[in-house]
């Protein structure tokens, strides 16, 4: 149940056989965590597949919590080509998803991101999960990389909005 005047943030980091996501609402001074996971796609699928299943799962996301904003990372990293094509792919499919609902989009560098919510850019992602326990009153850190990495995105548009 949203609280009055809560804006809903969605955050997203994009990945071609996962993308973590994240639903925020709440305050900078006092943010909630709604929900957290991941989008999965089966290696089996052929690779358009693996695409419009992100697709359809982002769509059941963005239908079920009606987010008022949508917060993603950018790309940065370019150490494998093949996953960076595979990674900007994903991203366009989410990126399109979103624009077709009209709805904002902020974008933060992975730096940016790190910033926010430890307050070093250069931060590790133990440091992250640890911070991200502490904010969210969590009993144990949030396990899986990219789940975290959502929830720091979407903190990151909370912080800076």
């Amino acid at each position: 149940m949203k609280h009055k005047q809560e804006k809903i943030i969605l955050g997203l980091d994009p990945g071609f056989g996962r993308t973590g996501f994240a639903v925020l609402g709440g305050t900078k001074n006092e943010p909630r965590l709604i929900s957290f996971g991941c989008l999965e796609t089966s290696a089996k699928l052929l690779h358009p597949q693996r695409l419009e299943q992100l697709a359809k799962q982002l769509k059941k996301l963005l239908t079920r919590y009606q987010p008022q904003l949508i917060s993603i990372e950018k790309i940065f990293f370019a150490a494998n080509s093949k996953t960076a094509l595979q990674v900007g792919e994903a991203r366009g499919v989410l990126l399109v998803t979103i624009a077709v609902k009209h709805l904002p989009i902020v974008e933060f560098t992975p730096p940016q991101v790190k910033l926010a919510v430890t307050g070093d850019g250069r931060a590790d992602k133990k440091q992250i999960q640890k911070m991200l326990q502490l904010v969210f009153k969590l009993t144990t850190p949030i396990k899986q990389d990219d789940a975290a990495d959502a929830v720091a995105i979407a903190f990151c548009a909370l912080t800076y909005l």
